[in-house]
C-alpha cells in the first residue's frame, strides 16, 4: 500500500501560513486609511481613489531590498528590512509628487518560519504606517527547494495618486535653481554587494560603532521615509523636481529629473561625510566619483527649487524633522557631465 503524502510532507505547512496571516492582520489594520474597501484576506484588495482628487493620476513603483537581505540572514536582523522594502517604492512614487495610497508585498521562502516572517511583515506595516499608505494585500509563498534554509526574498509595490496638474516632471528646472539635499539614514538599500565585500575585507577589524550606533545597526539602518515631510513641503512651496537617490547614487539619479541641456553642479563638502561612508570609502579604497555613483553618500533625496524659494523650502523641511543641506545649483550642461561634484 502506498503511504499517503500530504502537502506538509512535501514541505509546505498550510497551518504555518494560516498562523502568519493571523499575525499579520492586526499589523495591517494599523495601516488602514481612507479609500480601503477590502484588504487582507480576499483574492484582490479594493481601494477607492479619494474623492478630493479632481483629476487623479495613478503612480506606481516596485522594488526589492537586494543583497542587504544576506546580512539580515547572517545577523538575524529581520525587523527593519520591511521598512526598506516600503521605502524603496514609496520614495520613488513621491518623486512624481504623488501621495502613496496602498502597498502590497511578496514574501518567498523555502520553509516558512512564522516568527521571522512576522518580523519582516511587521517592518512592512511600520513602513506603510510611517508613509501614510495602507498595507492591503500580499503573498506569502513557501517553496521547498527554491531557497536555502533560513533565507527568503522580498518584493513589493506601491500605488499613489497625484493631481494631473501637479505632477512633478522637472520640465521647469533651469540654470540658477538651487539643489537641496535631504540627509539619508545611512546606506539605505543600495550598494550592499560592495558593503558586504568591505565587511569581508575588514574581517575582525570592523569598528565597534559608526556614527554613535553599534556597527551592525549602522549598516542595517533602514531607508528613510521622506513621504510625509516632502508632501507637506510640496503643499507649501513650488518645488520643481525631486530625485530619490538609490542605485547609481547622486551621479545617476539626479539626471533623471533634469531637462535636456541642464546639469547639476554639486559642491564637494557642502554636506558632511558620515563615519559610515568614510569607513566604506577607506575600506573599499575607492575615489569620490565611485562613492557618488555607488551609494547615496549621505543624501537620500534631492529637492530642486527656484533660488527665491530655496531658504523657505529648506526651513519648512527642517521644521518637519529633515536635515537639509544646500548642496549645489543647476547650470547649463556645456561640455561637462550631467552631475558634477567639485
Amino acid at each position: 500500500m502506498t503511504t499517503p503524502l500530504s502537502y506538509k510532507d512535501a514541505g509546505v505547512d498550510i497551518d504555518a501560513g494560516d498562523a502568519l496571516v493571523e499575525r499579520i492582520k492586526p499589523l495591517a489594520k494599523k495601516t488602514m486609511r481612507e479609500g480601503v474597501l477590502a484588504g487582507i484576506g480576499g483574492f484582490g484588495a479594493l481601494f477607492e481613489v479619494p474623492k478630493r482628487y479632481k483629476e487623479p493620476v495613478l503612480v506606481s513603483g516596485t522594488d526589492g531590498v537586494g543583497t542587504k537581505l544576506k546580512l539580515a540572514f547572517e545577523w538575524n536582523m529581520h525587523d527593519t528590512v520591511g521598512i526598506d522594502l516600503v521605502a524603496m517604492s514609496v520614495n520613488d512614487v513621491l518623486v512624481q509628487g504623488a501621495e502613496p495610497l496602498f502597498f502590497l508585498d511578496y514574501f518567498a521562502c523555502g520553509k516558512l518560519d512564522v516568527d521571522t516572517a512576522a518580523a519582516v511583515v511587521g517592518g512592512i506595516a511600520k513602513g506603510c504606517e510611517l508613509s501614510g499608505c495602507a498595507l492591503i494585500g500580499g503573498e506569502t509563498a513557501e517553496m521547498p527547494g527554491m531557497y536555502p534554509a533560513g533565507e527568503y526574498d522580498l518584493a513589493g509595490f506601491a500605488v499613489g495618486a497625484v493631481e494631473k496638474s501637479k505632477i512633478l516632471t522637472g520640465a521647469t528646472v533651469q540654470p540658477g535653481d538651487v539643489v537641496l539635499g535631504l540627509a539619508s539614514h545611512g546606506v539605505h538599500s543600495n550598494g550592499f554587494s560592495l558593503v558586504r565585500k568591505c565587511i569581508e575585507r575588514a574581517g575582525a577589524n570592523t569598528p565597534a560603532t559608526l556614527d554613535g550606533k553599534p556597527f551592525k545597526q549602522a549598516i542595517m539602518e533602514p531607508t528613510r521615509l521622506y513621504v510625509k515631510n516632502v508632501l507637506a513641503a510640496l503643499a507649501q512651496h513650488p518645488i520643481k523636481a525631486l530625485a530619490h537617490i538609490t542605485g547609481g547614487g547622486l551621479l545617476e539619479n539626479i539626471p533623471r529629473v533634469l531637462p535636456e541641456g541642464t546639469a547639476a553642479h554639486l559642491k564637494k563638502g557642502s554636506w558632511p561625510q558620515t563615519e559610515l561612508f568614510a569607513w566604506l570609502q577607506k575600506t573599499a579604497g575607492i575615489d569620490d566619483i565611485e562613492m557618488n555613483r555607488t551609494f547615496n553618500n549621505g543624501i537620500g533625496m534631492v529637492v530642486v527649487v527656484d533660488a527665491a524659494n530655496a531658504e523657505a523650502t529648506a526651513a519648512t523641511l527642517r521644521s518637519l524633522g529633515e536635515t537639509v543641506y544646500t548642496i549645489g545649483a543647476i547650470a547649463p550642461l556645456g561640455d561637462t557631465a550631467p552631475v558634477v561634484v567639485a
